[in-house]
């Protein structure tokens, strides 16, 4: 009987699964994925901006160096 489960277990193995994926689909899937998390972010991004603008938020120190350099010249020490 050993033999014979044995055998079995590889042609299980052997046969595809009834759930697999194609690579081209996998890839599709990959691409939706990032375009989606980059919208996202880019989302993220653009309502930071505009709450920058309006002042409803605190800027970290690259927002305020990008938005205002004047805070940072050392010129006048």
């Amino acid at each position: 009987m050993g033999a014979e489960e044995e055998q079995q277990g590889k042609q299980a193995n052997e046969q595809p699964r009834a759930n697999s994926i194609t690579e081209s689909q996998f890839l599709t899937w990959k691409r939706r994925k990032e375009a989606d998390v980059s919208a996202k972010k880019a989302e993220a991004a653009r309502k930071r901006a505009e709450e920058i603008a309006a002042g409803t938020v605190q800027m970290n120190g690259r927002e305020l160096f990008l938005h205002e350099p004047w805070v940072f010249d050392n010129s006048r020490y």
